[in-house]
C-alpha cells in the first residue's frame, strides 16, 4: 500500500550558486558517502549530483509528511545501486520500501518518490 509520494522539481542555477558561493551548505545537504561521490564528479556534473540529491530529500520529506526541518536533509541517503540507478540507502521510513527516480534537463533536477509499506 501507498504510504506516500513526493515531488520535487530544483532549478540548477541554484545549486551551481550554492556550490560557487555557500560551499558549506554542501555538507548539509550531503551526507559523508553522498559528498564523497559529489568529489569524484566533474563540475557540470556536481551541479546535477546535487540538484539531484537535495530535490530527492525535498521529496521524500514531503512523502514522509512532515517536509525538511521535521527530517533533516542528514537522515536521508540517496546513493546508486550496482547498475547506477538511485537508491535511498538511509531514511527514517522504516515500514517499508523506498522508491526513487531522479531526472535532469540543463535547466532542472527533478525528483519523485513513493513509500510502500
Amino acid at each position: 500500500m501507498i504510504y506516500g509520494t513526493g515531488l520535487d522539481v530544483v532549478e540548477l542555477e541554484r545549486m551551481k550558486k550554492i556550490i560557487l558561493e555557500k560551499p558549506k551548505l554542501i555538507k548539509r545537504i550531503l551526507t559523508g558517502n553522498e559528498y564523497q561521490l559529489f568529489s569524484q564528479k566533474s563540475a557540470k556534473r556536481q551541479v546535477e549530483f546535487l540538484g539531484g540529491r537535495y530535490a530527492c530529500k525535498e521529496a521524500f520529506s514531503k512523502a514522509w509528511g512532515t517536509g525538511i526541518g521535521k527530517v533533516s536533509f542528514q537522515e536521508i541517503e540517496v546513493l546508486s545501486n550496482s547498475a547506477g540507478a538511485p537508491e535511498v540507502t538511509a531514511s527514517p521510513f522504516k515500514e517499508g520500501q523506498v522508491f526513487v527516480s531522479i531526472t535532469h534537463t540543463n535547466e532542472l533536477a527533478l525528483a519523485q518518490i513513493i513509500l510502500e509499506t
